[in-house]
C-alpha cells in the first residue's frame, strides 16, 4: 500500500498506465501514443501520489509534444489518487515504426491510408495492397510523413517515416 493512498503501488502504475493509454495522438484521433510506442517508461513513487512518464518522440521536431505531454499530464492527474506528474520526453531510444502495435498499425492503414516503411526499404499500399508504391515527395503534411503513390489503385498514400 502506498502512504498517501489505500491503493497499492502496483495497482497505481496499473492506473496510470491506463490513464497514458488512453491518451491519443493529436494527429491521428483513433491511435493511442501507448499503441504509437511513444511510451518508454511509467513509474510511480513509493507514497503512491507522484507519477513520472517517460516518452518518445516519432520525430523529434514534432510540434505535438507540447500538446501530448499536456494530455498525458492531465490523463494521469485526473486520477484522484496522483498528485503530482511530471512527463519527460527522452532522447532515446530512437522511435521506429517496430514499436507500433498491431492495432495502431491496422487503423494508421485502414482510417488514415498510412503505410509504413519495411525493413526493405518498400512500401505497400494500405488501400489494395499493391507494392507498386513510389516516393513523390519526402515533404509531408507534417516532418514525420511524407507522401506516396500507389501506381495499381492510383491513390496517393501517407508514409509515416
Amino acid at each position: 500500500m502506498s502512504a498517501l493512498s489505500s491503493v497499492p503501488v502496483e495497482s497505481l502504475v496499473r492506473l496510470v498506465t491506463d490513464a497514458v493509454a488512453s491518451v491519443h495522438d493529436p494527429e491521428y484521433p483513433d491511435v493511442s501514443i501507448a499503441d504509437l510506442g511513444l511510451v518508454e517508461s511509467i513509474t510511480v513513487s513509493e507514497s503512491g501520489d507522484v507519477a513520472a512518464i517517460g516518452l518518445i518522440p516519432t520525430f523529434s521536431g514534432c510540434p505535438a509534444l507540447d500538446m501530448i505531454a499536456t494530455d498525458v499530464e492531465a490523463a494521469v492527474l485526473a486520477l484522484t489518487e496522483v498528485q503530482q506528474c511530471t512527463v519527460e520526453w527522452l532522447p532515446g531510444p530512437v522511435w521506429t515504426n517496430e514499436r507500433l502495435t498491431d492495432r495502431a498499425r491496422t487503423t494508421l492503414a485502414d482510417e488514415f491510408t498510412v503505410v509504413l516503411r519495411r525493413k526493405d526499404g518498400g512500401l505497400r499500399c494500405p488501400i489494395c495492397g499493391s507494392d507498386a508504391v513510389v516516393d513523390q515527395s519526402l515533404a509531408g503534411p507534417t516532418r514525420c510523413r511524407s507522401v506516396a503513390w500507389c501506381d495499381s489503385c492510383r491513390n496517393p498514400v501517407e508514409v509515416m517515416r
